[in-house]
């Protein structure tokens, strides 16, 4: 059972316990392994909202909203109220659900919370599967939504068009901005593209790419021929240079 502020609640393990020497803050102390009881009110639990979230977009159809709800929330241990239905909705400008409010608390006889989420935060309430195969990051282990630029973009050498690289959000990809100080560095000591280099074999060539994942450089040869090089094992004029400042 998680702690929460307002009550235990029951949570899944998805991580193996492993030992590490990082210090962290102070970790919250879960009550135990949940029991029978815990599973059967959880149980119940799915239901009201399931119930609730089949409620809340038949009354938003019947008042006409542009509303969608993407969760539901549903709090029967707080010492404040008895129960709370917190249903989270996008919608595209302020919306007036006075009405709509009314109505959902006595149809769910409950105390009725909407909260209007951004396009991101839904994403990661809804989850799913990015591009890359694997769950979405803001599901996992992103916390933080920080600014993404077509910037960002430009430096990966990825498509100017930004629904090409757009997560299920329909923002730019998170991961472009994580990613981006492994493209700083490598372009930071990478020759560019079209510059002469010459390779340990003694061959030169010209610099046709750059493969930043694998760290790599793609070059054609004075003999024409297009060869994948290690980063560490092409030099170039701007190399040479730094050697030379170094000494």
């Amino acid at each position: 059972m998680y702690p929460t502020a307002d009550g235990p609640e029951l949570a899944q393990c998805v991580w193996a316990p492993e030992h590490t020497d990082t210090t962290f803050g102070e970790l919250p102390r879960c009550a135990g392994p949940a029991s029978d009881a815990d599973h059967d009110r959880d149980a119940r639990n799915r239901e009201i909202r399931s119930d609730a979230a089949r409620t809340a977009r038949d009354l938003i159809a019947q008042h006409g909203l542009p509303m969608k709800v993407v969760g539901i929330d549903f709090l029967d241990r707080s010492d404040k109220y008895d129960r709370l239905v917190a249903v989270y909705y996008t919608a595209p400008h302020r919306v007036d659900f006075r009405q709509l409010l009314g109505d959902l608390a006595r149809a769910l006889q409950s105390r009725i919370d909407l909260r209007q989420v951004g396009a991101r935060d839904a994403a990661r309430l809804i989850g799913g599967i990015g591009s890359c195969g694997r769950e979405f990051c803001c599901t996992t282990f992103l916390t933080d939504f920080e600014p993404v630029s077509m910037r960002l973009a430009k430096v990966q050498s990825l498509p100017s068009n930004p629904l090409q690289i757009a997560g299920a959000c329909g923002k730019l990809m998170c991961c472009l901005k994580y990613e981006h100080p492994l493209y700083e560095d490598f372009h930071r000591r990478a020759p560019s593209v079209g510059e002469q280099v010459a390779l340990d074999d003694g061959a030169t060539g010209r610099v046709i790419g750059h493969c930043v994942p694998a760290g790599e450089v793609r070059i054609r040869t004075s003999a024409g021929e297009i060869v994948r090089c290690p980063l560490e094992s092409v030099c170039s004029r701007r190399t040479a240079r730094l050697s030379l400042g170094d000494a």
